[in-house]
């Protein structure tokens, strides 16, 4: 029996005249993420086929953290013949350990001589004839035995694997994570990758105060989130400066209002230099002093560039839960501090106010700071292959 993988589109289909366009973007994602594998894709406008002769189970592993997918389906291809189907159902279902079934037809082919419903009747009376002591149960069955028949093949199969959902990466262009070494920045570049974005990564390191390892740590979260997009882009901004002058010269309440806003402008600069269309993040509201809305819009005020929370209405256990579900959890609670933990006021302003915070900016000269800044950013290109990095 020849198996082949079956996708199903699920959300693309909704596209209408841009379904073309989602699922072309999706086969170039999937040759992209099995380009070290032996493969043959086809596809159409509702499902895309791939044939192998490599080890299915890692291909589908690998399919799984795609987004743009609805459900994987492995599936035994016969030519589109009664009696081959018949027989093909029979063998399958005897390999089987069940006591009830169910069959249900998909006949997209719609010359195919026999309807579905009554298909279904002759593939189910075909089973019980041949196999003792079981019976139908359409409502809960142990054995759902799917049929698609197409125009020259049919797929028979009886699991659907869940996919990622959501829209494949690129179709909605191209945005910045702000990604710290904590716990919601990663699900919320996740969560974005997840609606079509392709992301770059933008961190803040504070040297001698931050050490190695808290980069090598937010290395280690881009490789992480490379299982859903590859080779992802890391800009490395030296905030030491900055983050001094703002510790030596700002009211120690507005000192995480006024790294926030300085950290905007940047990240606004760095999205403009790479064509990103937006800034993402993993604000949450009311989760910290900084994401209050009133510390939103004082701090949002630096920059008119469009910003995405895909965090903003998420509860931390949740939050939490999709770290683990990305595997991210472990790598961003190990105990490297990051810029955003170092200076930490007893008492940050939580509803700060805005000409309170521009009148304190006028205490440095951040503009020529910036510029250094963005004139000495490291970019880190990181691969699906690259090293494992050392914590």
């Amino acid at each position: 029996m020849e198996q082949i993988i079956l996708i199903k589109y699920g959300e693309l289909t909704t596209k209408k005249a841009n379904r073309n366009l989602f699922i072309k973007t999706l086969y170039d994602n999937i040759l992209e993420k099995l380009q070290d594998y032996q493969v043959k894709i086809t596809k159409d406008r509702v499902r895309m086929f791939i044939e192998t002769k490599d080890n299915i189970d890692d291909i589908v592993n690998i399919l799984s953290n795609i987004p743009g997918i609805h459900s994987i389906v492995v599936a035994v291809k016969v030519d589109t013949n009664i009696e081959e189907i018949k027989k093909t159902t029979l063998d399958i279902a005897k390999k089987i350990n069940f006591k009830t079934f169910k069959v249900e037809t998909k006949r997209s082919n719609k010359e195919f001589p026999i309807h579905s419903m009554e298909f279904n009747q002759v593939i189910g009376s075909i089973l019980l004839k041949n196999i003792p002591n079981i019976k139908v149960d359409v409502r809960n069955p142990e054995y759902l035995l799917k049929i698609e028949i197409r125009e020259k093949y049919t797929y028979i199969y009886q699991k659907e694997k869940g996919g990622l959902g959501g829209y494949p990466i690129g179709v909605a262009g191209k945005g910045l994570l702000m990604l710290s070494g904590g716990i919601d920045s990663p699900v919320a570049g996740y969560l974005a990758m997840k609606r079509g974005i392709k992301i770059e990564c933008i961190y803040f390191e504070s040297p001698p105060h931050t050490s190695i390892n808290a980069k090598n740590k937010v290395k280690k979260l881009v490789s992480k989130l490379n299982n859903y997009q590859s080779n992802i882009t890391l800009h490395v901004i030296n905030f030491t400066k900055i983050q001094e002058a703002i510790y030596q010269n700002i009211n120690p309440n507005y000192m995480i209002t006024i790294m926030r806003r300085m950290m905007y402008r940047i990240s606004t600069l760095v999205a403009q230099k790479n064509n990103c269309l937006a800034i993402i993040n993993g604000e949450s509201v009311g989760q910290v002093a900084s994401q209050t809305l009133t510390s939103m819009q004082v701090i949002n005020n630096v920059t008119n560039y469009p910003i995405i929370r895909p965090l903003a209405c998420y509860d931390k256990l949740d939050i939490i839960n999709i770290s683990k579900k990305i595997d991210t959890y472990e790598t961003s609670i190990l105990p490297y501090e990051d810029c955003c933990t170092i200076f930490l006021p007893k008492h940050p302003v939580i509803n700060p106010n805005l000409d309170k915070a521009i009148a304190y900016e006028k205490n440095i000269n951040y503009e020529e700071l910036i510029q250094e800044a963005i004139n000495n950013m490291e970019n880190i290109k990181i691969t699906n292959n690259q090293e494992k990095f050392k914590l």
